[in-house]
């Protein structure tokens, strides 16, 4: 989940001498970040750098789940997530790899995928084992740092009472350079 929240994070950060425009439907993995590495090259860095991400869970609806179940499950992620430092290195940010675009799950596509004007969107569908997922993200960002929401409903999987809904806030900022051992949470 931390790399997740890093990952679509970075994604909204442009280098500082470019205005990148990428707009992509019905696209995989592979196609969007092919269209993000064209539309700036190595103009178009995610900075490197160590990045400090905070996440904070607005609501869990999974049918039959009680009221104090669900308070739970937002602090437990909310002191998981709080805080969590990564390091990103120079060699990650100028060629990133399909993985990370969706994380560990390569049975994404994206329905869509915008970004441009300090601003990114998109949804994207995951096939999971047993049944899917249905990522909705908006959000926008400067060079050091941005701020998303992003929406999940996972069906299938969740069980017979009916989809699990999920809705979190996310942010992210660059607080330095990498140092010696700075690198432990990353990846």
């Amino acid at each position: 989940m931390n790399r997740l929240l890093l990952t679509l994070g970075a994604l909204a950060i442009a280098g500082c001498n470019s205005e990148p425009e990428v707009e992509a439907t019905n696209a995989s993995i592979e196609e969007v970040a092919a269209e993000v590495r064209e539309a700036g090259g190595s103009a178009m860095i995610v900075r490197p750098g160590l990045w400090q991400s905070t996440a904070e869970l607005e609501s869990i609806d999974v049918p039959g789940m009680p009221p104090a179940a669900a308070e739970q499950i937002k602090k437990t992620m909310a002191s998981a997530v709080s805080g969590h430092k990564s390091c990103l290195t120079a060699e990650q940010v100028q060629k990133p790899s399909e993985d990370f675009f969706a994380g560990q799950n390569s049975n994404c596509r994206y329905d869509r995928f915008s970004m441009k004007n300090g601003r990114m969107s998109g949804v994207m569908r995951c096939a999971q084992q047993g049944g899917s997922q249905l990522i909705e993200f908006d959000g926008s960002y400067s060079p050091d740092e941005y701020q998303m929401r992003m929406a999940s409903t996972v069906e299938g999987a969740a069980g017979p009472g009916g989809p699990m809904k999920m809705v979190m806030r996310m942010s992210s900022k660059r607080i330095g350079d990498c140092t010696p051992g700075s690198d432990a949470a990353a990846n």
